[in-house]
């Protein structure tokens, strides 16, 4: 199943891109179906359709969908957020107040996650194409499959232990409610089931981002820390999109001589350091680009010479590697310096901060006991070095 994540800056074209891209893979035959996971939804507005919660038919072989994030978790969690809403206002909090604090954080973000798993898993489409929201929301998506490990799992049971024995005298002391056993039951499934399966999502080969911007320097630097959080988390990356370019006729204007100056140096800044993904561009448009027809023109300009549903490039993985006496740990981490960067194991895991990212990764049983040699930046790359414990000596009889 082909996934295709389309993220930016708020205002760069990431919408635009993300329906011309489905139409595109719908005339190619492919039945799409390309999803609004942004909170202020635009698709239906460039569709120039009315959209629902529920896939609707726009264009042979193409469906779209706004995504209902609160719709969603009650339909997967519904158990868990009336529990919150009942605690809350068994404390004096009104209605719309504890509806609004009995959302978990990251749960409307992981609600969109599990939707677009669940259409995946179903088979009836063969790609589908995900306008996320702007690049802070994105990743977020991203990063909170990261919570599924072993220590959640050992306070859920324990917090479940606890209720169990405590709830007939706590009835007698407070009013406030305590969960049952169907609301540990749903934070289990979602902590855990559900977690780990969109992980794998997110980390399918099939599965990769577009970064969309516009020749300018704050949307250029966003999406550069962008590169590098998805890549911190292995969300692969398989193309940039550079939208809004001045056209070539406007070259003899004296007018935008200056802009076009500064246009060819923002093209080259980013063709440099998101190399070897290809930039895909878009020329500016005299009108918004709103109808079938001005996106069908979109997509042709931008996959002039791209097949829209291929891995346009390829941004690197993970991998381990034997080295001598020890490993090393290769790790895709564009555009970081050695002064953002943190690395450290604690008991089984290693620790990687890169920015105001931070990501814990279990090492595998050939680590066991390992340390760290040396931890440095080589290109776009982390490299990590392990010296691995010695052996114990054998005890003489």
């Amino acid at each position: 199943m082909r996934v295709i994540l389309y993220t930016g800056k708020g205002g760069v074209g990431k919408t635009t891109a993300s329906a011309a891209t489905g139409l595109r893979l719908a005339a190619a035959g492919l039945p799409t179906l390309v999803v609004s996971a942004d909170p202020a939804h635009s698709l239906g507005d460039v569709l120039d359709c009315c959209l629902s919660p529920q896939p609707q038919t726009v264009a042979p072989h193409l469906d779209a969908v706004e995504l209902d994030a609160r719709e969603e978790l009650g339909r997967h969690w519904g158990a868990l957020r009336d529990y919150l809403v009942t605690l809350f206002r068994s404390q004096g909090l009104d209605e719309v107040l504890a509806e609004e604090l009995a959302l978990i954080p990251g749960a409307e973000e992981l609600a969109t996650l599990v939707a677009v798993d669940d259409w995946a898993r179903a088979s009836q489409y063969e790609a589908i194409v995900v306008d996320c929201g702007p690049t802070d929301s994105t990743l977020r998506l991203v990063t909170l499959p990261e919570v599924s490990d072993s220590a959640l799992r050992v306070l859920l049971r324990i917090q479940r232990a606890i209720t169990t024995l405590l709830k007939p005298l706590a009835s007698r002391v407070t009013p406030a409610p305590l969960p049952d056993g169907r609301v540990f039951r749903e934070a289990e499934r979602m902590l855990y089931e559900t977690l780990d399966r969109i992980r794998a999502r997110l980390i399918d080969p099939q599965t990769t981002a577009r970064l969309v911007v516009t020749p300018e320097r704050l949307v250029i630097d966003e999406a550069r820390r962008a590169y590098r959080d998805l890549s911190l988390f292995e969300v692969r990356c398989d193309a940039v999109v550079m939208n809004r370019l001045f056209p070539d006729a406007v070259a003899d204007e004296i007018f935008f001589q200056d802009w076009l100056e500064v246009q060819r140096g923002r093209m080259k800044e980013v063709e440099s350091f998101f190399s070897p993904l290809p930039v895909l561009t878009a020329p500016l448009q005299e009108d918004e680009i709103v109808g079938l027809e001005a996106l069908s023109a979109h997509a042709a300009s931008l996959f002039d010479e791209w097949d829209a549903a291929a891995i346009l490039g390829v941004s690197g993985a993970l991998r381990l590697e034997a080295s001598g006496p020890g490993y090393r740990l290769k790790m895709p981490l564009p555009g970081v310096s050695a002064d953002e960067l943190d690395v450290v194991v604690v008991e089984n895991e290693l620790h990687v901060s890169a920015g105001d990212r931070r990501r814990a990764l279990f090492l595998p049983d050939t680590l066991s006991g390992a340390a760290i040699h040396r931890a440095r930046i080589e290109g776009n790359e982390l490299l990590i070095e392990f010296v691995l414990a010695p052996s114990p000596q054998a005890q003489p009889r």
